[in-house]
């Protein structure tokens, strides 16, 4: 929000300077995100008449003028402008004149002829000019005038960075009711004298749905000359607002909403084809827009429509077809108050907003609509000339504000400080909120009536808010914080997020943090999740569901990396995941709710080291390398991998190359490598290896029990199976690791040690067939271990290889 001192000094008489000002605002909440001058600092530049103009002699683009930067002194200036002319009076920068950029004027020659000064553009200083070339001056400026401050250049602008909840200061109005409340000065309202009709001409409306549209109004103006100027003290304050002046009518309608925050519209009357009707789109509409993008309609947005379909669309921008231009003579004049609901997003669907928007999907006055319309419509009348109809205006659909209850005890509880009931009074009145106080001592509770611009205002915590802001956070006493702290018994076998992170990036990892927010895409790419948690309010119209994986989020940390040359990566993130869920209880009824869980996600992409001389150990990194690692979190637990199911695989898994992971016979999460459609589908040179964890998996942990280490010696059998080869390792150590036997606590460990696959028959395998050979290392706590001891025990576990997976002795 952009303004000028001026401007604001006229509706509110402070006697601040303009830093108290600043100052003031921003310790109210508005904060004074800059305040600078209307123009960069330059100095030495001066009205000059050109008297004559004189082609260059050695340059066509070159013109050799004669100025007058006083009484009595012409200098002679070289200039390139293309519209330089005699009789004009433009800004000059005499030798030793500074401009913007600490650029220095001093006398030189120009293809040979002698210069002494230079003639300024607008942009060389800095200040809004819509002519190409030199910045043409009043004819009533003085020669040798200081342009500065003839242009007003030194009066300060005003940039507020406002909060999204303060829609009321969107206007200059709206920070001078601020500024009225905070200094106690005099507020100077703009004149909202009823323009009478002198014509009965109406424009018929109809509004077909009040949950877009809970008023609207409207007043058909005839005979208006849209050629006429634009008055220098409105587009002086529209420029100094960031606004350019475009024609008489639009800068009325920007003017008004930029000092009393109402958007409004004006239709070309005679473009409109009968009546108008404010409804919902309807799929499929088009509407081609004053920025001329041409939009396809939703039936979640609202528009103004014509016989002829959608000519505005709703609380956003006004359509081609209808804009005013130089021909306009008769307009239609609209002000609505659009719920914000039915705003809030609409243009970002579109990659673009407006002013109107921007004030409309946070709440515009909506009881001031007529008295507006009045002050538009003066404007016209004075400016455009014309003659003006009733005002038609229909109330549908307001919004209901409902009281909002302070207690005085509640209010100096929160701030940390006492008020007497006064101040509490006067705060609420210099707001201009209507109030009444119940009960009495510590007990008295205001009841307020929060106004009808005030939108922000809904639970008593505003309105403390209020309170505090008003008169004045640095008020608040000097006291050192107050709190008691007592140390909380922390169970040693829980681990938390922070500990799992160090854990992670022990491994190599880097941490990443990237938005819940996701493409729906990813979605249904890497959790074939067709219904996510859709967001009402996106902030970008490609982050529009909330994730259920992390998978989509570290694969496009990968895709970013890769096209910045990073081909080895190894990235984590520890975030909550969305999901819906109907198993949320209300009482005794089941409704749908919403999940959130925590996950641990990694991504490991490029070779398993880092590039080396020796040879053979540049080679890729493969599912075993990241198993590796996800055992490395999970020791101490009991941790199996299991193949997916063929049936029903993992959506974003490789079907051959991943598993679920099982911590005692829990799934806790997966592994795999991505799936080589999506692969190619992300355009990705090879697919990395990714792997997601619930962090209830992780968090918890066995600790540490003393036992005694047995001073026997181990024994050491290797037995080889023959199996099909649809049998994974891990199922044949699983069958005769399981086996019911006393003993069973003697084998230390199994290690997979060789596998062999036959390439052609013989050497007692079948094609199908391969040999898996595993080394048993058994050891007792009491006693050395015999060929007796060990035998039935090998003899039960080569059985149950047999029973559970049709193994046989190599």
């Amino acid at each position: 929000m952009q303004f000028t001192e001026s401007w604001l000094k006229s509706l509110v008489n402070t006697p601040l300077n303009t830093q108290e000002l600043g100052d003031k605002l921003t310790m109210a909440g508005l904060e004074v995100e800059e305040l600078e001058p209307l123009a960069p600092e330059f100095s030495g530049v001066v009205v000059g008449l050109v008297v004559k103009k004189d082609k260059h002699p050695d340059a066509d683009r070159l013109s050799v003028c004669q100025v007058q930067v006083a009484e009595g002194d012409v200098r002679q200036i070289v200039c390139g402008a293309p519209n330089v002319a005699e009789g004009l009076k433009v800004p000059c920068a005499l030798p030793g004149a500074e401009l913007p950029g600490g650029f220095k004027i001093k006398p030189t020659k120009m293809r040979g002829v002698e210069s002494g000064g230079m003639l300024c553009s607008g942009k060389e200083l800095g200040v809004p000019s819509d002519v190409d070339g030199l910045h043409i001056l009043s004819s009533d400026f003085p020669v040798g005038g200081n342009v500065r401050e003839l242009l007003g250049l030194n009066e300060m602008k005003f940039t507020l960075k406002m909060t999204p909840n303060r829609a009321d200061c969107l206007s200059v109005w709206g920070v001078a009711r601020e500024v009225a409340a905070l200094t106690g000065a005099a507020l100077n309202a703009p004149s909202f004298a009823p323009v009478a009709a002198s014509i009965g001409d109406t424009l018929n409306v109809k509004v077909e749905n009040t949950d877009l549209c809970g008023r609207f109004a409207g007043r058909v103006i005839r005979g208006v000359n849209n050629n006429a100027k634009t008055p220098q003290w409105m587009v002086d304050r529209l420029e100094g607002a960031g606004q350019r002046s475009l024609n008489a009518l639009v800068d009325i309608s920007n003017y008004v909403m930029l000092e009393l925050g109402r958007p409004s519209h004006v239709f070309d009357l005679d473009k409109v084809q009968g009546d108008l009707t404010v409804r919902w789109a309807r799929d499929g509409e088009k509407l081609k827009l004053l920025n001329d993008m041409e939009v396809t309609l939703k039936p979640h947005m609202g528009v103004i429509c014509d016989a002829n379909g959608p000519e505005a669309l709703a609380g956003i921008m006004g359509g081609d077809h209808t804009a005013v231009n130089e021909g306009t003579t008769h307009i239609f004049v609209e002000a609505a108050f659009w719920h914000p609901d039915a705003i809030v997003g609409r243009a970002r669907e579109f990659n673009f907003s407006s002013d109107a928007s921007h004030r409309f999907e946070r709440g515009v006055d909506f009881q001031t609509i007529p008295e507006h319309i009045e002050r538009i419509t003066s404007l016209i009348l004075e400016i455009c000339g014309g003659q003006a109809g009733p005002v038609v205006d229909q109330v549908l659909n307001l919004p209901a504000r409902k009281p909002v209850t302070l207690r005085h005890a509640r209010a100096e509880m929160v701030i940390g400080m006492p008020f007497t009931v006064e101040q509490v009074n006067d705060v609420f009145t210099k707001l201009g909120f209507q109030f009444s106080t119940e009960g009495q001592g510590a007990e008295i509770r205001y009841v307020v009536n929060p106004p009808s611009y005030r939108f922000d205002i809904n639970i008593e915590e505003d309105l403390i808010e209020e309170v505090i802001r008003v008169v004045g956070y640095d008020s608040l006493p000097l006291r050192a914080p107050m709190g008691k702290l007592k140390m909380l018994p922390a169970a040693e076998g829980k681990i938390g997020r922070h500990a799992i992170r160090r854990q992670v990036a022990a491994l190599g990892y880097q941490e990443v943090v990237s938005y819940s927010f996701t493409p729906e895409q990813w979605e249904a790419d890497f959790n074939a999740n067709t219904n996510p948690v859709r967001l009402l309010n996106p902030i970008a119209s490609h982050l529009s569901v909330m994730r259920s994986t992390l998978i989509g989020s570290l694969a496009g940390v990968l895709k970013h990396n890769l096209g910045h040359r990073v081909d080895r990566l190894r990235v984590f993130e520890v975030a909550r995941v969305f999901e819906k869920d109907d198993k949320v209880q209300d009482g005794a009824q089941t409704v749908a709710g919403f999940k959130q869980t925590w996950k641990l996600g990694g991504l490991a992409y490029g070779l398993a080291d880092q590039l080396q001389w020796a040879a053979g150990n540049n080679r890729a990194l493969d599912f075993f390398d990241v198993k590796g690692d996800v055992e490395q979190l999970l020791h101490g637990r009991k941790v199996d991998f299991e193949v997916f199911d063929a049936a029903n695989p993992h959506p974003a898994l490789h079907p051959g190359r991943s598993a679920r992971v099982l911590v005692n016979k829990q799934p806790i999460g997966f592994i795999g490598e991505l799936h080589p459609k999506l692969a190619q589908e992300y355009d990705l040179p090879q697919a990395p290896i990714v792997f997601e964890l619930l962090l209830d998996g992780l968090n918890t942990r066995k600790l540490p029990a003393f036992k005694e280490v047995s001073k026997q010696p181990v024994v050491v059998r290797d037995l080889a199976f023959v199996v099909d080869q649809a049998i994974a390792a891990a199922q044949l150590k699983k069958a005769f690791t399981e086996v019911k036997d006393d003993n069973l606590g003697w084998l230390k460990s199994v290690i997979l040690f060789d596998e062999f696959v036959p390439k052609e028959e013989g050497k007692g395998l079948n094609l199908n067939e391969k040999s898996l050979a595993f080394r048993l290392t058994l050891q007792a706590a009491d006693r050395s271990l015999t060929d007796a001891d060990i035998e039935p025990l090998l003899k039960k576990m080569i059985e149950q290889a047999s029973q559970r997976c049709a193994a046989r002795l190599r």
